[in-house]
């Protein structure tokens, strides 16, 4: 879970200080850069994954290419920043395994990783650039400084003290030296010893990349964490597509897999690992009642098995008895049913960055989405189990109708800030809270205006309804906000 990132030089993004709870909204105007937001995170999942040059690849540039390594790095007119840096603070899971399967065990939870990259232009066979590491660090929190550290509302004695476990006194993943001479030491966690130096000029991918559950449990498990953070791009072919009876069950960042993932989770039993006689049915209905929601004529949703050809086809069945294949769905509905199944997936962990998710909904059936989202989230008053992993939920946005709907305190606005560094003016992007909320009681926290937030909120209808956890309030319903508001004050005399 990313509770924290700091980001400085990567494309727009400089001075950036963002914290996270279990569901955050981003709302922001096209261009203004909250998909920077998504690529930077991005960016460190594939740098926890790849060697360097095949991580900066990940990530396109304004013109969707993706050769120009100078485009990573934050540009004033034709002059680009020579170094970016980020500093993450994250829950890592207890448990995992290495690439050779072999299981590791984590000595603390709670962890700080920073990273360096400096743009290096000599190199001849790179004309637009390459990277090299000025510092990678990983660093353990103390459980003891947690209330420091996570500000947004969770159960103490239930969530923390699941998801916060173990202790260290010292750094896991250092750097040494500067110039030329620079060292990068991963320190031993699982095995006495003396730490390995490695010198910095000559590193292909980040010490992180390369942890396995011997040498280094804890580094490996922050490892997994990053590689769990994804961008979820739902594609409607992939989503519509039947599976192979050998397809992987696990749902795709394009939304492929869906109907082997369904049919996995509905005929293996979650509680003890053996086949349970109504396990499908209980799954299946699930899932139908979760589209129903969004659909009022669903009667049935389950995973059709073709012995012959040897293919699962996704089928939603009408309360008339008429079965719709995927293929017949609306690109909405499908994604939907893509994260109701990532919903009730307990192998489904990590990050979840999920761009627009009004897209294909009706303005109605929005507060339905947004439900569904909060209820992928870990639930931070409950522990740490199998039926509430530590999942997280990242949306982005520019729909009034979804700005007015999310709890308040979910929700950060994106906007561009004129700022003068080096001696010269540029824009760069803000993400603001909104007062009397949980990041509002953070230092240095950046407060959105009114005038901004009333742009979202004029459009919304304020009979429109979402259910609320305890101690939540929509954004549109806030009391400092109502004088504000058309219509308040006059329709209810």
């Amino acid at each position: 879970m990313l509770t924290r990132i700091k980001i400085t030089g990567f494309k727009n993004l400089m001075g950036v200080d963002v914290h996270f709870g279990p569901f955050t909204c981003i709302a922001g105007a096209n261009g203004v850069g909250k998909s920077n937001l998504f690529d930077a995170i991005r960016f460190l999942s594939a740098l926890a994954d790849r060697p360097l040059i095949d991580a900066a690849l990940v990530v396109r540039d304004e013109g969707g290419r993706t050769a120009d390594i100078r485009s990573l790095f934050h540009r004033v007119g034709d002059e680009h920043a020579k170094e970016l840096s980020f500093e993450v603070e994250m829950i890592v899971p207890q448990e995992g395994f290495d690439d050779l399967g072999q299981k590791a065990k984590a000595g603390i939870t709670f962890l700080r990783y920073c990273l360096t990259l400096g743009l290096r232009m000599e190199d001849n066979l790179r004309p637009l650039g390459t990277l090299e590491i000025l510092r990678e660090e990983l660093s353990h929190i103390n459980i003891g400084d947690a209330p420091k550290y996570l500000f947004f509302p969770h159960g103490v004695r239930t969530w923390r003290k699941s998801a916060l476990q173990g202790r260290r006194t010292s750094p896991l993943i250092s750097t040494e030296g500067k110039g030329e001479s620079r060292i990068i030491k991963r320190h031993q966690d699982g095995i006495s010893g003396r730490p390995l130096s490695l010198l910095a000029t000559n590193l292909p991918r980040t010490v992180l990349s390369v942890a396995n559950a011997k040498e280094s449990p804890t580094t490996l498990l922050a490892r997994r964490e990053m590689q769990s953070w994804r961008l979820l791009q739902l594609e409607p072919s992939a989503l519509r597509k039947p599976n192979e009876f050998n397809a992987p069950a696990r749902l795709g960042s394009d939304g492929s897999n869906l109907a082997a993932t369904l049919y996995h989770l509905a005929h293996s039993n979650r509680s003890n690992g053996t086949k349970s006689q109504n396990t499908d049915l209980v799954v299946y209905g699930q899932v139908a009642n979760r589209l129903a929601e969004l659909i009022d004529d669903v009667y049935e949703v389950k995973v059709d098995r073709d012995e012959k050809r040897e293919l699962l086809t996704l089928q939603v069945t009408d309360q008339d008895g008429t079965a719709y294949p995927a293929i017949s769905l609306s690109d909405g509905t499908l994604r939907f049913l893509a994260l109701a199944v990532l919903e009730l997936d307990p192998q489904s962990q990590g990050l979840l960055c999920f761009e627009e998710p009004e897209n294909g909904i009706h303005p109605e059936r929005i507060p339905s989405m947004l439900q569904l989202l909060q209820d992928i989230s870990t639930d931070t008053f409950r522990p740490i189990s199998s039926d509430n992993p530590l999942r997280q939920v990242i949306v982005n946005t520019h729909s009034p109708s979804v700005v007015g709907q999310v709890p308040d305190d979910s929700l950060l606005v994106a906007e561009l800030k004129d700022t003068v560094g080096t001696g010269r003016r540029f824009k760069r992007v803000c993400f603001s809270c909104l007062p009397d909320t949980w990041r509002a009681k953070i230092q240095n926290a950046s407060i959105v205006s009114k005038g901004k937030l009333l742009s979202y909120l004029n459009p919304v209808l304020r009979s429109q309804t979402l259910p609320q956890k305890p101690q939540t309030h929509r954004v549109i319903d806030r009391p400092d906000l109502q004088p504000y508001l058309p219509g308040i004050g006059h329709d209810e005399k």
